[in-house]
């Protein structure tokens, strides 16, 4: 049981804890206690979200602003995210949120004061399996000290109300009332390569294989689409590599002097030689079948590989949407009077 209203640390949650950690925050508990390889950190609950939205709401409404807008009326999502955003940004926490994150930072970073920390966005409505919500919300990453901490906490419950979040739940028709933030506050990994897996091909929707995708440093650079990663394809069973796409990975992610991540350039030699060994493509590949078989599903996973000891650390596994919304559409449109049903199949039986 955490000693703290609203802190729960990894090994406390899973799955389905999701209401209260968010999406991220619950795989992260639900992979460390399946014994995987995570940074260590803790979630700012979303009771502490709430907490902070109602003393917001108490001065002028901030759900309902977002409920009364039209999808397509981005002029007017524009200039609601923009005030909500300033007033979340702006506002102090609440005194026992301040307390309880205050005490569960001293707690993680220990006499380590400038440990850097990856504070991440965790939304309850993201890597649901019917829709994803992955990177509508904001991530900071070598964020240092407490008052760091906190201001980018608060950047993380704001950024629920960015245009393309509102935008992305107007669409989709989720009830702002069922929408809230948890903030994954963890250990930053010093990544030498870092990158995704997915353990079905994304191009093909293959079960059969592992596709790993990689780059020098943290894995930033691939995401923000500013290099191309190193690709492999892995049988999934035997381990035979039949597709081997190396690139030219001119930049890097490495962390930045006053936080965040800065982009730096590689060394001519290393540019063109593969960032991950033959060794490790074999572990993570072991690491995906693991992790696959622990959810029952196809997944989509994000890891690093620590400078320090090349330990492979899991940051991310979420639900793999594209192919599995693909299978589950219905072939045909059902009838609406069930008699025209098993009329059309035995009429189509008889005229073969």
């Amino acid at each position: 049981m955490t000693a703290f209203a609203h802190i729960a640390w990894f090994d406390e949650i899973g799955l389905g804890d999701r209401e209260q950690v968010g999406g991220k925050g619950g795989s992260l508990g639900e992979l460390t206690r399946a014994g995987i390889s995570v940074p260590g950190g803790f979630v700012v609950r979303t009771g502490a979200f709430e907490r902070f939205l109602a003393t917001l709401e108490r001065q002028a409404p901030v759900r309902a602003a977002v409920a009364a807008l039209e999808a397509d009326d981005l002029d007017a999502i524009t200039r609601c995210s923009r005030a909500l955003r300033e007033r979340i940004e702006a506002a102090a926490l609440p005194a026992e949120v301040a307390a309880d994150l205050t005490a569960a930072h001293a707690r993680l970073v220990r006499s380590r004061l400038a440990q850097p920390l990856a504070v991440r966005s965790s939304a309850t409505c993201e890597d649901a399996q019917q829709a994803s919500f992955a990177g509508l919300q904001d991530t900071y990453l070598w964020v240092r000290g407490l008052g760091e901490i906190t201001r980018r906490v608060r950047s993380c419950w704001a950024s629920l109300y960015s245009v393309e979040s509102i935008s992305y739940r107007l669409k989709q028709g989720f009830p702002e009332e069922r929408v809230a933030m948890a903030v994954v506050v963890q250990v930053m990994v010093d990544a030498a390569a870092s990158g995704v897996m997915f353990t079905r091909s994304p191009t093909t929707g293959d079960r059969s294989v592992v596709t790993i995708e990689a780059a020098w440093g943290v894995g930033s650079a691939v995401v923000g689409g500013e290099v191309t990663p190193d690709r492999w394809v892995l049988g999934k069973i035997t381990g035979e590599v039949s597709t081997r796409e190396i690139s030219d990975k001119h930049i890097q992610h490495v962390a930045a002097e006053q936080g965040g991540v800065a982009a730096v350039a590689v060394s001519e030699e290393r540019r063109r030689i593969p960032c991950l060994s033959d060794a490790e493509l074999q572990e993570l590949r072991s690491l995906a079948r693991r992790i696959e078989g622990h959810y029952g599903r196809a997944q989509d996973i994000e890891w690093a590989i620590d400078r320090e000891g090349g330990a492979i650390r899991l940051l991310q596994s979420r639900p793999e949407t594209v192919w599995s919304a693909r299978e589950a559409a219905p072939i045909a449109k059902p009838e609406q009077d069930p008699l025209m049903h098993l009329l059309s199949v035995f009429g189509t039986r008889r005229c073969r």
